[in-house]
This record gives C-alpha cells, sequence and structure tokens, in this order.
C-alpha cells in the first residue's frame, strides 16, 4: 500500500496548476505511443475536503452521488496506514454548499480499517464496503449501507472469509442488472485480482478468476484494485495496477465471469491507484499517475475506442516535489448533471475534490 515516506500534517494550500507551464504528454495504445507537448489546463478544478481535522494522516477516499445529488466522501484517517487508531471518515456535500466538517463512521477496536468504496445501488441505497485487520494479508472485507441518502447507516455486515468486497474502486452495474466488483488479493508472495459479481442485488456474491498474465513470473508480481468499464452490453474492461511499471488491463464478454489474459498497456504506472469511469456520452476517462517511479502528478485522460487508445488532456494537480510527497488513489465519478468528480489523496495528509465540466473534457 504505502511506497513512500510519510510527510506530517501541514496546513498549507496546495500548489495552484500553472498554465504557462509546459509538461510531456503520450497517446497510448497498446503497440506504440506518441510524444506531444502540451501545457497543463490553465484551470484548479480542486479544493481541500476539510482544513482541520482531529486525525493527522488520511488516505483512499471514495466518492459516490445520492438520488437527491448529494456528494459523499469517506477515507480511512488516523495517525498513519495500518495503525490501530485508523478509522473510516466522511463527509458530505451539497450544491454550492462547503463540504461538511468529517465525522467517523467506523471505528474497529485496535484494529486498523482500510480501503473504504461508495457505490449507489440500482435502488438508490448507498454501500460503503471498507476492509479490517493489521495489513492487506489478513484483512476481512465488511460493509454499511444507508436508505436515505447518508443520512444514517446500518450496523456492520462482515463478509465470508474469502469475499472482500470492492477492494480500492467502485462495482458497477450492468445492462443486466448485475453488480460487478473488481477485487484483489495481496498474499506473502503473490498478487492476483478477481471478480465478485452478484446477481440478486448484493444479497449474495460469487467470485471469479483469477485474472492472470500469461507467464509465472508475471503472476509472481500480479495485479491489484481494478477498475471497471461496461464499454458495450456484456462485455466489460478492466485496468490494473501492477508492479510492472505500466498499467495492465484484461477483458470479459460474459459480464464479468471469464477473462482474457492480462496485458500490458503502454500507459506508465508507478505502482499506485488508478480508476475509471464511462461516460454517459460513450467516451472512457481514467484518473491516474503518468509515470513509472513517482505518485506525482495526477493526471486525466480520455478514450473514444472503449479504452484501447488514451490521450491524456490535462495534469489535474501536481506538486513541486516528488519522492516523498503524493497525489494518489484517485476515485471518480459522473454526477446527474454531467460534471465530472474526482477525490483523491493529497501528501497523505488531506484529500482533495475536484469537479470538472463535462465541457472541458475535450
Amino acid at each position: 500500500m504505502k511506497s513512500h515516506k510519510q510527510t506530517a500534517f501541514q496546513k498549507g494550500r496546495s500548489p495552484r496548476i500553472r498554465g504557462a507551464g509546459l509538461f510531456l504528454f503520450s497517446f497510448f495504445s497498446v503497440s506504440f505511443s506518441v510524444l506531444f507537448v502540451k501545457p497543463v489546463f490553465p484551470k484548479d478544478y480542486t479544493e481541500f475536503i476539510w482544513t482541520q481535522a482531529s486525525f493527522p494522516s488520511a488516505h483512499a477516499s471514495t466518492i459516490v452521488e445520492t438520488s437527491e445529488g448529494v456528494l459523499i466522501s469517506a477515507w480511512f484517517g488516523g495517525t498513519d496506514e495500518g495503525n490501530k487508531d485508523v478509522g473510516i471518515w466522511s463527509s458530505q456535500k451539497k450544491k454550492n454548499d462547503p463540504w461538511s466538517a468529517p465525522v467517523q463512521l467506523f471505528k474497529e477496536p485496535k484494529q486498523p480499517a482500510w480501503n473504504p468504496v461508495l457505490f449507489r445501488d440500482a435502488s438508490n441505497v448507498i454501500w460503503l464496503f471498507f476492509k479490517v485487520g493489521p495489513n492487506p494479508e489478513r484483512w476481512t472485507g465488511a460493509y454499511i449501507q444507508s436508505k436515505d441518502g447518508g443520512k444514517n447507516w446500518s450496523p456492520v455486515v462482515w463478509l465470508p472469509a474469502g469475499l472482500l468486497g470492492p477492494v480500492r474502486n467502485k462495482p458497477i452495474i450492468l445492462s443486466n442488472g448485475n453488480i460487478l466488483s473488481g477485487t484483489s488479493v495481496e498474499s506473502y508472495r503473490a498478487w492476483a485480482s478477481w471478480m465478485e459479481l452478484s446477481e440478486d442485488a448484493g444479497k449474495t456474491w460469487r467470485r471469479y478468476g483469477p485474472i492472470l498474465f500469461p507467464t509465472m513470473e508475471q503472476n509472481r508480481k500480479g495485479t491489484i484494485q481494478p477498475t471497471l468499464l461496461e464499454i458495450k452490453p456484456g462485455v466489460v474492461r478492466a485496468f490494473f495496477r501492477t508492479r510492472a511499471k505500466k498499467i495492465a488491463t484484461s477483458i470479459s464478454n460474459d459480464g464479468g465471469k471469464n477473462w482474457s489474459e492480462l496485458k500490458l498497456t503502454d500507459l506508465p504506472h508507478p505502482d499506485a491507484g488508478i480508476d475509471s469511469v464511462r461516460l454517459r456520452d460513450g467516451r472512457c476517462l481514467l484518473v491516474y499517475n503518468p509515470s513509472t517511479k513517482f505518485r506525482n502528478p495526477l493526471a486525466v485522460a480520455i478514450s473514444e475506442d472503449s479504452g484501447e487508445t488514451w490521450r491524456n488532456l490535462f495534469d489535474l494537480d501536481r506538486l513541486e516535489k516528488d519522492g516523498e510527497e503524493e497525489l494518489s488513489y484517485p476515485n471518480v465519478i459522473q454526477a446527474a448533471d454531467g460534471d465530472v468528480h474526482v477525490v483523491y489523496t493529497w501528501k497523505r495528509e488531506r484529500i482533495k475534490h475536484a469537479q470538472i465540466p463535462l465541457g472541458d473534457l475535450k
């Protein structure tokens, strides 16, 4: 999970994006890449969800929109990732209002919580999945639900051993009504991604996989944290975090039960969280770190051919210093009004939110 030294909590503002700067970006496909020079997008869409909180460290944020148009974000917060005081925190934002003060939604005594995932089902129930345990090798999956748009939450439901729920990125509702959730396992000697599928609105789940590379060596390093796009009815493309310096991809033609062999794209990757969403106009959007070394900058890319090729649009955020500082673990949705919302980690200290008008994604 962690790849960089953590920084102390700071109250300073993040650097604004400078429109005059020139940076290099790539047009990627499975087989080739072409380099262009393009200015960083000259707008700053970002804001902090809070300026002060009782916890010094935060990471792995998630976002959902309720049926009433309220944004809910959640993340894990405490003294540091994996410490026993880490719980699941949340904030809400009504349109044109600031984010509410963070509140803690879950805390397991003497155990850290990890990787919350928000999801709204077809009945407008909000699910908040998360993991609990001393480390990823010993996680137990759990969730709570809200049937009133995040005002009240159910008692915790613990998933049976072997099911983790969505490990990092949101599930998707397929065109046939099934819920497909990407999950993964980080074991002692290997990583592997799986899918969890529900055909009864989340009452029961069945696990499919693992999704594998062609060689044993590749599979030892493996993949985690799939992000999912249904590119046409029953056809799902997934993208995966890897330790191979490139993002991996696979396709299912039967609604997530069987998957093609993993292959590496040309998208550079520093072993960090990624996320994607299929826009209602059919285009696909990816938020990721376009680097093989650093979780900086955080970029927005677009695909007009169902994820076959990608074009970087702009850096959503950029830090002046690489290495010890990071912009990471994006989570992205498209709201009912068409705007795109992204939440992500800022220096492991706070969570930032970005609202991007659909018209700017050209």
